[in-house]
């Protein structure tokens, strides 16, 4: 009997491992760079200068999200979202230590351990979970992503930009690490990409008899004036540093597509390519929002507004466009589904879109129901639900990341921005009806989340280190 055991062992464990891949969890591949507008992709924008015909192909073989949002215009909230489900200030993380609106070198604060990520979510479904490129969630150990989740980190624990130069008496030397261990400092960024790619394929061979997460957060366009790439891609663009480094994100995509192609994973993996938030206002312009208005860092179209594409073959539409509004948030339950993992144990703030990618007939938005909140830093400034956005009036806007207060009251404006996209027709007065549901809407958020000076029922705490330490070799 226990001979017989052992062969059916052995049997079944050689019929799992023939299975087809279809017959597994589908594999995801998050995509998700940085600073980078809609304006910058030829898919969503004929007239850019940049050439990205990988991340065109993946629209053309997938669906194109026209609505897709991220949770705040800037880095260190937006990835908190992504990675948690909810809206950066209910995890505490819509701030900095230092009450900057992104996490610095050697912060006190982090993504609470108490809190669940979309990575262990998916681990505890088996998946093999790996994150290449940009962390910015907390440097020091109990916040890194080897303890949220990932099997695998190879990247930088903040932004490319937080270099030692502008604070040489604290900061450390531009890190990349390994797992938790500093390899280089400082990193050679013109090779970021390129070796954040190598490293993405690798993950995927190791794992590719298994269900995998892998999460690209790319470093670039990133947040200097001058963004890097590789010498292959230096002064090939027709639009300077920054150009050059977009066109190396689209190779880099196209060379992760063609690796699921190669090992026979196509068919069973969901490929996202998205960003962080929008392009970085300067003069001259590098990157575009269009048809939006506005730059990255605030709660305007253009910061928040993301260019979003969703390719997984037989699931997935081809060539197909959606305008109902999703959200990064929505990621983590959706993943969850169709993995079939238990969400997390808190409350959290996404919701199910497997509608909506799979391009149900007369699918709608769950955020219409409940309305979409645009904060900066701790200021509720706007709700959008369905094609209306509702900039809310207030006594004292936050003007900008450092929180300093307008001199004047903003008024309420209203304006259509699915059929309006650019904001030109403001119609608060033709529609007070919306005004009055949208403003209901942001009071029951306030009360959940909270505003300026009014905490929330469902704020939780983010993680603390009393003496945090620089990331050093």
């Amino acid at each position: 009997m226990k001979r017989l055991l052992n062969i059916v062992s052995v049997l079944a464990f050689g019929l799992a491992a023939a299975a087809p891949a279809a017959s597994r969890p589908p594999n995801f591949v998050l995509i998700f760079v940085d600073n980078l507008g809609n304006g910058d992709l030829r898919c969503f924008n004929p007239a850019t200068p940049h050439r990205t015909p990988n991340i065109d192909r993946m629209a053309a073989e997938g669906t194109k999200f026209s609505s897709f949002y991220v949770a705040s215009g800037v880095c260190t909230p937006s990835r908190a979202a992504l990675m948690t489900g909810c809206y950066p200030r209910r995890v505490n993380l819509h701030v900095s230590d230092k009450n900057t609106v992104v996490l610095q070198p050697i912060a006190k604060k982090g993504l609470n351990p108490d809190e669940t990520t979309i990575a262990e979510v998916l681990k505890s479904a088996g998946y093999a979970t790996g994150i290449f490129g940009k962390w910015h969630l907390g440097d020091q150990p109990p916040f890194l992503p080897t303890r949220r989740g990932f099997d695998y980190f190879f990247g930088i624990p903040y932004s490319d930009d937080m270099t030692k130069d502008k604070f040489p008496d604290t900061w450390p030397e531009l890190p990349l690490m390994r797992g938790e261990k500093v390899i280089e400092a400082p990193v050679d960024r013109n090779y970021l990409v390129k070796r954040t790619t190598e490293e993405v394929i690798a993950f995927i061979e190791r794992n590719k008899s298994k269900p995998f997460f892998a999460y690209v957060p790319h470093t670039m366009p990133g947040s200097t004036p001058h963004p890097f790439s590789s010498p292959a891609f230096r002064g090939k663009s027709a639009n300077g540093d920054y150009g050059d480094s977009v066109e190396e994100l689209d190779w880099s995509t196209g060379v992760i597509m063609a690796t699921l192609k190669r090992l026979g994973l196509d068919e069973n993996t969901l490929v996202i390519f998205t960003s962080d938030n929008g392009p970085v206002r300067r003069n001259p312009p590098q990157g575009s929002a269009a048809p939006y208005r506005g730059f990255g860092y605030d709660t305007s179209e253009g910061a928040m507004r993301m260019p979003c594409v969703m390719r997984w073959p037989g699931k997935i539409p081809a060539g197909k466009e959606r305008d109902e509004l999703c959200s990064t948030m929505d990621l983590l339950p959706t993943f969850a589904k169709l993995a079939s993992a238990p969400l997390p144990p808190k409350p959290i703030d996404g919701h199910d879109i497997r509608p909506l990618l799979f391009g149900d007939a007369g699918a709608t938005s769950p955020w219409d129901d409940v309305g979409f909140c645009f904060y900066r830093r701790e200021q509720l400034q706007a709700v959008r639900a369905g094609p209306w956005k509702l900039y809310l009036p207030l006594a004292g806007k936050f003007a900008n990341n450092a929180g300093k207060a307008a001199t004047k009251p903003t008024p309420p404006e209203l304006f259509d921005v699915r059929h309006d996209v650019h904001e030109d027709r403001e119609v608060s007065a033709q529609h007070p009806e919306v005004v009055t549901r949208l403003t209901a809407i942001a009071e029951k958020i306030r009360a959940e989340i909270g505003d300026v000076d009014r905490p929330g029922t469902g704020q939780r705490a983010a993680g603390h280190v009393e003496n945090p330490k620089p990331l050093l070799p």
